[in-house]
């Protein structure tokens, strides 16, 4: 059975997609693309299958090609990338995948991108009360082989009503909470890539774990789920 992967023709489609952003280029390189995008969808759906054996994905989804250029400055009218999101299944899953396939800023990342406030405000005040077990979580030392340091943007001193003195402020600030991790086209056209994404997958479930719990229960530890 082939192992799904992406070939050189995906990248090298979208390098001239980069180069060549036009509907002109577009539609002349159609067949290219239709290749290039079926490749991704078998590629995302055995992505998808891994995480199905450790756990509950709602959906996948591959994000439109062609840029929206309503509100921004850009005008190139396509994203020279695909890229895929996987949504977990129900209230008590939280966090989400995430891959993009871009020439030489190809990635994965997991977390928390965009937190509604009351979200970010319970992870907050859980960190604000005590940190430990977070801190513990993501300085694993498997943990950080496989994923590094956690990432995000953050306020400048303190959220509101947050004291900036706080030992934990560190983590506080925070107003995303992703890890991510980057790949070079060889490792992409890898043939062991789909594995190396399975397996990063499935490193990433302690801090999920940890995290659904936070923000499925107060801060006395009771369920706020119906």
């Amino acid at each position: 059975m082939e192992v799904p992967g992406i070939s050189a023709e995906t990248l090298g489609f979208l390098k001239g997609l980069r180069e060549n952003n036009n509907k002109e280029w577009f539609e002349s390189h159609r067949k290219e693309y239709d290749g290039a995008r079926a490749e991704v969808l078998n590629f995302s759906d055995a992505v998808r299958a891994n995480l199905q054996g450790h756990d509950e994905i709602e959906r996948a989804k591959v994000f439109r090609i062609h840029r929206d250029l309503r509100f921004s400055k850009d005008k190139t009218p396509y994203k020279p990338h695909f890229a895929v999101s996987f949504s977990r299944l129900g209230a008590e899953r939280r966090g989400g995948y995430y891959l993009r396939i871009r020439p030489g800023e190809s990635f994965i990342a997991c977390g928390f991108w965009d937190p509604n406030k009351e979200d970010l405000f319970r992870i907050r005040k859980e960190l604000e009360q005590e940190a430990e077990v977070f801190k513990r979580v993501i300085a694993e030392p498997r943990f950080r082989s496989a994923w590094g340091e956690l990432q995000g943007d953050a306020v400048k001193t303190a959220p509101k009503g947050f004291d900036k003195e706080h030992p934990n402020i560190e983590w506080i600030r925070k107003k995303q909470f992703i890890f991510t991790r980057s790949f070079s086209d060889t490792e992409v056209q890898n043939t062991q890539f789909i594995h190396t994404v399975g397996e990063l997958f499935l490193e990433i479930r302690p801090f999920f774990n940890l995290m659904s719990e936070i923000l499925t229960t107060n801060l006395d530890g009771e369920s706020v789920l119906d």
